[in-house]
């Protein structure tokens, strides 16, 4: 028998789609399982195609899904926002009470009830169809178009999808959440969310802050305005000590009765609901689901009655948000946008889920925050600036300076408009400032040296620069044995840790009917014998002339302004009427920047007598006179800082940068040069030591300087120990050696 050779086809081993190997998918570039039973593949066909397969259904099971939605329809279920949301909601599932409802309505087996489970959480509880898109972290933007939306994952893009042009829940899908915390109302606990959508097309604004209040049903809205109609309404028998247990308490009353009231003349589903509960204790019937009769309605409705009365409307959250910067609402029926904080790492603007949907309500929300500080406005008098301090109602945690503009539609074109800056409830300390970038220890050091000589220190920078932030964190540097006194309005922003502090402002006194004047607290203030004036926001012709008449008395003299350099600090000093020569009586200028959602101090500007020979010095020709300065310190764009004067160590002969500064602070303390500037390394080391310990506690700090100025050996002594250093003292105590 002749043998024969055979030769057989040889089959490839298994490989998965997306592997190069795959000759039996050559279109397929990915395909993963992103959660069980759901598998999305991208595939190569003249452009990318982004395919999405979910568990499957048959015949009884889909059944059975209609049956489920049909029972929820009507059920509030909150939808997620982000997709950190949809895929905390798939992963977590439905609520236990809703999980009850479905454990009565389905009896499948366990691989049918994980397929029902998936398609009755995207349909009632996600993002619909839109749900497993979410779910892919690979997605970085979306773009609705006409023809359908368009994805751009890490790898491939523009890839189709098989959505409709404008599906439902699309602006949420590929949502990026920035945080989430919650803002405390009286008894509630109100959640907020910062997210970022990847949507192109949708929306200018790409960063969102939306508050999560109590979802509303058909109907509870005229429940709410009858309660307060009610409330308005209701007589009070002598003074109303505690206005929120007032509220409070009659608005729950009246709601519980008008929601009795309502399920009453409801009588059949009020009947049919009380029957299916009384079934379901049985296990004889499915339990209820309808919202209308869920327990913690009354609890919604109160909510809102309070924010409208007790608190600030629709602004009441971000107002009490510690987390939020500015708020502005500059129209009816636009959203209200809100600055967070540049800590928080999401600066800039962002629009919030809030707006004014009448101008009685946004005209009720102006009135009150000018109540608030006793300012009634009317027709005569339709807009004012007001600072008001919500800590007294027990609502704030810790007391913070709020400052509003407010204004009736009598002077704006489109209706009211309010804008609000909210201080920082903690107050900054340099080591904050230091920690943060925004200046050097070198600075500190400086600035600690001129507050406490009593030296005339300015902050310049546009709104929002952080001129107060700064001016305010080195005031613990003033000795506690001085008497710092802040005049003018903005002295509500100061904050003095002293107690032999004073602050006087023109508003809430009245003489002989008119108002005290910026001329009335100046002679106040040298009657009190001040060592430093905190001057805060330097900008109207009165706090000008306060401010000029007070370079004249030697005082100490701290004061912020408007103006965006130092051109443009002479141009408005002159303009205001102060002389010239005054200017060289002011010992530092800093001025503060604020880009991109960071501050830090941009220069530190001097002002001369005659120009340096070493040919640093600038000079701005103004009205015929030539006024000379010269940069102190200035942050290069890489963020670190460049100062004039170098730090020589200890026992050099002669600084290698001539400075004013120093020479001034040389007069101011009577001490000659060396003196000054060996104190000002000691003082640096100081600086560095409380920057390396993180002492960023205001009234710490504060406690720490006082006794330094009490006993400096004994302070430094008790601050080795308590570091854990043992052998020679790392800090220089007096004028001795390291």
């Amino acid at each position: 028998m002749t043998e024969r050779t055979v030769r057989r086809a040889t089959v490839p081993a298994p490989v998965p789609p997306d592997d190069a190997d795959a000759w039996y998918a050559p279109d397929v570039r990915e395909q993963d399982e992103i959660y069980p039973g759901v598998v999305v593949t991208i595939r190569r066909d003249e452009g990318f195609h982004y395919g999405v397969r979910t568990p499957v259904l048959d015949a009884a099971e889909t059944e059975t899904l209609a049956a489920v939605e049909s029972y929820f329809d009507g059920a509030n279920i909150d939808r997620p926002r982000t997709r950190e949301g949809a895929i905390e909601r798939m992963d977590d599932g439905f609520d236990p009470k809703h999980r009850r409802v479905i454990d009565r309505l389905v009896d499948c087996s366990a691989a049918s009830r994980r397929r029902l489970d998936y398609h009755a959480l995207c349909s009632l509880a996600c993002l619909d169809e839109l749900t497993p898109y979410a779910l892919d972290d690979r997605i970085d933007v979306a773009d609705a178009t006409e023809d359908g939306v368009v994805v751009h994952t890490e790898s491939y893009a523009p890839v189709a999808t098989d959505l409709p042009p404008d599906p439902e829940y699309i602006e949420r899908f590929a949502s990026e959440r920035v945080e989430r915390h919650a803002v405390r109302f009286h008894e509630f606990e109100v959640p907020v969310v910062v997210y970022r959508e990847h949507l192109l097309g949708n929306d200018p604004f790409t960063t969102k802050y939306a508050v999560r209040e109590p979802d509303l049903l058909p109907g509870d809205e005229e429940l709410i305005e009858a309660c307060k109609e009610r409330l308005w309404e209701t007589s009070v028998d002598g003074l109303v000590e505690d206005r929120v247990t007032f509220v409070r308490e009659r608005a729950r009353s009246l709601l519980a009765r008008q929601l009795t009231v309502r399920n009453t003349t409801e009588w059949l589903d009020a009947v049919r609901y009380r029957l299916r509960a009384a079934l379901a204790e049985l296990d004889l019937a499915v339990p209820p689901v309808d919202h209308r009769f869920a327990d913690d309605r009354l609890d919604d409705l109160l909510y809102f009655v309070l924010r409208d009365l007790v608190g600030y409307g629709k602004l009441t959250v971000p107002i009490r948000d510690h987390t939020l910067e500015d708020i502005e609402a500059n129209r009816i029926g636009e959203r209200v946008k809100v600055l967070p904080r540049a800590d928080l790492g999401h600066g800039g603007r962002v629009p919030t889920n809030l707006s004014f949907d009448s101008e009685s309500a946004f005209v009720n929300v102006v009135t009150q925050l000018a109540a608030d500080d006793g300012t009634e406005l009317n027709a005569s008098n339709p807009s004012a600036k007001v600072n008001i301090d919500p800590a007294g109602d027990g609502v704030f945690e810790a007391a913070e300076t709020i400052r509003c503009a407010v204004a009736l539609p009598t002077i704006s074109e489109d209706g009211p408009h309010i804008s609000i800056r909210k201080q920082s409830a903690d107050a900054m300390t340099p080591v904050d400032l230091v920690e943060g970038g925004s200046l050097p220890t070198e600075l500190v050091a400086l600035l600690w040296l001129l507050y406490e000589s009593h030296g005339v220190v300015l902050f310049s920078g546009p709104t929002g620069a952080g001129k107060t932030t700064l001016m305010n964190a080195h005031m613990p540097f003033i000795p506690y044995r001085d008497r710092p006194i802040s005049i003018d309005e903005g002295s509500r922003e100061v904050r003095i840790p002293h107690e032999t502090g004073v602050s006087l402002t023109t508003r809430e006194h009245e003489r002989d009917h008119r108002r005290v004047t910026m001329a009335d607290l100046m002679t106040q203030c040298n009657y009190l014998n001040p060592d430093v004036e905190v001057i805060a926001e330097i900008n109207s012709p009165a706090s000008f002339e306060t401010f000029a008449e007070t370079l004249n008395t030697g005082h100490g003299v701290l004061g912020t302004t408007h103006a965006a350099d130092v051109e443009a600090l002479v141009n408005r000093i002159v303009e205001k009427g102060v002389p010239t020569y005054l200017l060289e009586e002011i010992d530092v200028v800093v001025f503060p920047r604020h880009v991109d959602g960071e501050r830090y101090v941009g220069e530190v500007v001097e002002f001369l007598d005659e120009p340096l020979d070493d040919g640093r010095s600038d000079r701005i020709e103004k009205n015929g006179q030539t006024i000379h300065y010269a940069t102190f310190c200035r942050r290069r764009p890489d963020g670190t800082f460049e100062l004039a004067y170098d730090h020589p160590q200890l026992g050099d002969d002669a600084r290698r940068v001539e400075t004013a500064v120093f020479d001034r602070l040389s007069t101011l303390r009577d001490e000659p040069l060396d003196a000054v500037e060996a104190t000002f390394h000691r003082r640096h080391r100081y600086v560095q030591y409380l920057v390396r310990e993180g002492i960023d506690d205001f009234e710490e700090l504060f406690g720490v300087l006082a006794d330094l100025t009490t006993n400096e050996a004994a302070t430094v002594e008790r601050l080795r120990r308590d570091a854990g250093e043992t052998g020679p003292l790392q800090l220089e105590v007096g004028d001795g050696a390291d």
